[in-house]
């Protein structure tokens, strides 16, 4: 597979200054693929997208921690995310790829080293080797290590895996405001789906992905799901740009995605909740 670049390497100066101690709280590490390599089997190959470079954006954009997300491309080897976790100075913690048999000791040892949760992705035509019955059951032993579960899934999926969910031990963040198709509105099945089960406390949801919901240039409608979730669910979201965006359809401009929090957070005081406050509370960034 040919590598492909998924970043813009010179994303523009965002205008909107952030708080400190500003969180992104869903992004990726990919490489380099020579120290840590990409996983067989794996349905995409990018382009390296290390840690420094992570580092030299959050610089640019004017963030100081971040969340880690192990990708799907270097499957259960969380190595890579371990070690951008080590040099990031305990402003970066990870969130795990992990099967359902990880051995209890591997599990501790993750969650003593900054991972605070694990990842599971949900398709229609899966063939990953777990269910959501079995994922629930998997969150009884996050429970005792104070981590948390992180879902994705598929647009539409959220009828069918939002009633077992619910019954999990642990936390529950829904990435990317459940892929709902922005140009549908708040009054489409999909986020209204999304809205009734952020009613429960148990849930969590990144307004990450504004660029991936939305097929406007300027991701108005995008934009919009984030801003009513936020409104609506002040202490409970949180924000992220997903760089290096992978498996996209175009290249953000990770500038214009920091612009775009003047829209969904209008507010200073709300800003500062969704970017530092709600991800200090639930990250503990300090070892906390």
């Amino acid at each position: 597979m040919e590598p492909t670049l998924t970043y813009n390497p010179h994303p523009s100066t965002p205008r909107v200054r952030l708080p400190a101690g500003a969180c992104d709280a869903h992004v990726h590490v990919f490489g380099p693929s020579r120290r840590f390599p990409f996983a067989e089997g794996r349905g995409f190959t990018p382009a390296d997208a290390p840690k420094e470079t992570l580092f030299a954006l959050h610089r640019h954009l004017g963030i100081e921690r971040c969340v880690i997300v192990q990708s799907l491309c270097h499957g259960h080897d969380n190595r890579v995310v371990e070690d951008a976790i080590a040099a990031g100075g305990g402003n970066y913690l990870g969130v795990a790829l992990l099967p359902l048999d990880v051995a209890d000791d591997e599990l501790a040892r993750l969650a003593s080293v900054g991972f605070r949760g694990v990842r599971f992705n949900f398709a229609r035509n899966s063939h990953a080797g777990f269910d959501v019955e079995s994922v629930v059951a998997f969150s009884r032993r996050l429970e005792p290590l104070d981590m948390h579960l992180q879902v994705h899934f598929e647009r539409g999926l959220i009828h069918e895996l939002a009633p077992p969910l619910a019954r999990s031990a642990v936390p529950v963040v829904i990435d990317h405001m459940a892929r709902v198709d922005a140009s549908a509105g708040t009054a489409h099945p999909d986020f209204l789906a999304l809205h009734a089960l952020m009613q429960d406390p148990l849930f969590r949801v990144k307004v990450s992905g504004v660029d991936r919901i939305s097929r406007a240039t300027d991701y108005a409608d995008g934009v919009a799901i984030a801003q009513r979730l936020v409104r609506d669910f002040p202490e409970r979201c949180f924000w992220g740009t997903d760089w290096p965006h992978p498996l996209h359809d175009h290249v953000p401009d990770d500038g214009v995605l920091v612009d775009a929090l003047s829209r969904i957070a209008p507010d200073p005081e709300l800003r500062e909740r969704l970017l530092v406050h709600n991800p200090q509370d639930f990250y503990r960034f300090g070892g906390g």
